[in-house]
């Protein structure tokens, strides 16, 4: 299989002249078939129907490297959303297994609609157990709701409702996108507070030590509010969409082309370049570049701009490349492979420092998407966007798949040989970032 890998590298990397059109498309259809047989078979396979919660309703959470439960089981909506996305689209994928994927989405939708709403003050609470009874947020002694989950509601909700014409579960998500617009939309500063009280009160000095804005939240309310726009085109839901891709492209993303992570409630970034380095160290999550954030957002930002109809984008377009083009420059991996998982540009400094050289599964799974759709963008670049997409696939096969049990390793094994025998599934992990990313590059790989 590497050598394989090797021989289509190398007929990529010399194919301006050299290699025929009927040759280049062979090679993408033997990748394709690659990336289909492990779409199929060491993803949708092993998740479903397996992760069904069939006695208490959702999808389960804790596996561990064999795919044995074991946890707690407790349920996030980011998780139990994301599952209700990934069988919606997959339904939509396969047509002739739309009714199965189907079913298996629907049983999600129920449990978000009786077990994570709340009927009584509205919005989709962050945490409960494996029966549906809320869980308070951490250490505290709150229960806390977040944009970010909601944003995922919505996004499961209206893809589901999409795929299926179920007017219930678009409700919900309407429901969902008010609630979430009149607690936790900032009108003064732009963007959304991430945490609000349990009546939806927003926090707006964070939570538990974090800010109360932040680059995750902004870019997954980006997505959601895409994915709801297509099938409820409402001028509310459009003015919000292009709100957040002003915040994330104008706002939130440095000119060199890079997120910054924590905000302040005025947008302003969270830095700690100027403090003490032990300090830095200990805020070190607050603050760095995060190169697997970038280039999904790259694709989210192209995207929402398509959904939104703006024609002749050139200015999301110029910025989704400047974001793909820094990642590659500053935090690829040479000679493996792989994106690494975090870097630093230190006080003084015009170089990025790679400070976490460790590779997890979702950065993986987003450069790989987005490298191909740079490629299908720009053919011609120098960075040849084609090659590293077939290097990236090569990583994703070598160290992150796990041939033998299924699904991908939380982090490459490359750095971490540890991550063998690490939980294949946990509240943080699921199959929303690896089968959207593999669907979307059979779609572009089609001739």
């Amino acid at each position: 299989m590497q050598k394989l890998f090797l021989i289509l590298l190398g007929l990529f990397t010399l194919l301006s002249c050299s290699v025929s059109e009927k040759t280049k498309s062979q090679a993408d259809q033997a990748i394709k078939l690659q990336i289909s047989e492990s779409l199929n078979n060491e993803l949708l396979h092993i998740w479903y129907p397996r992760t069904i919660d069939s006695i208490h309703g959702g999808f389960l959470s804790d596996f561990d490297y064999k795919w044995e439960m074991k946890g707690s089981q407790n349920k996030m909506i980011v998780t139990q959303s994301r599952h209700v996305w990934t069988t919606s689209t997959a339904a939509e994928f396969f047509p002739e297994k739309k009714d199965h994927f189907l079913k298996i989405a629907g049983h999600g939708v129920l449990f978000l609609k009786d077990k994570m709403w709340d009927s009584e003050k509205g919005g989709f609470f962050n945490l409960v157990d494996r029966e549906g009874n809320v869980l308070k947020s951490g250490k505290s002694d709150q229960i806390i709701k977040e944009a970010y989950g909601n944003a995922f509601a919505i996004y499961g909700l209206a893809a589901y409702s999409r795929v299926s014409g179920d007017t219930t579960a678009l409700s919900l998500a309407k429901k969902a996108f008010l609630w979430l617009d009149k607690h936790s939309y900032d009108p003064q500063f732009g963007g959304y507070f991430q945490f609000l009280e349990a009546d939806g009160t927003p926090l707006k000095s964070g939570f538990n030590g974090v800010p109360p804005k932040d680059q995750n939240g902004s870019i997954h309310l980006l997505e959601a509010f895409t994915e709801l726009y297509r099938v409820w085109p409402d001028p509310q839901v459009r003015e919000r969409l292009l709100m957040m891709l002003h915040v994330v492209r104008d706002r939130i993303t440095h000119p060199k082309g890079y997120l910054q992570l924590f905000l302040n409630e005025d947008l302003s970034p969270v830095s700690y370049r100027d403090s003490a380095e032990d300090v830095r160290k200990k805020n070190w999550l607050h603050d760095h570049i995060s190169f697997g954030h970038d280039v999904e957002t790259a694709f989210l930002m192209l995207e929402a701009s398509e959904i939104a109809g703006l024609e002749n984008d050139t200015l999301t377009l110029h910025k989704a490349k400047l974001m793909v083009d820094h990642s590659i420059e500053n935090g690829w991996d040479k000679e493996l492979g792989g994106f690494y998982e975090a870097g630093y540009y230190f006080k003084n400094q015009d170089t990025v420092t790679i400070i976490k050289n460790t590779k997890n599964w979702w950065a993986q799974a987003e450069g790989l998407n987005s490298l191909l759709l740079m490629s299908e963008l720009f053919p011609n670049d120098p960075h040849n966007y084609k090659s590293l997409f077939l290097k990236e696939w090569e990583y994703i096969e070598t160290y992150l798949i796990d041939h033998e049990y299924g699904s991908w390793y939380p982090n490459g094994t490359d750095y971490e040989p540890e991550a063998k025998h690490a939980m294949k599934s946990q509240i943080w992990k699921g199959n929303y970032h690896t089968s959207r990313a593999l669907m979307n590059c059979m779609k572009r790989m089609n001739p």
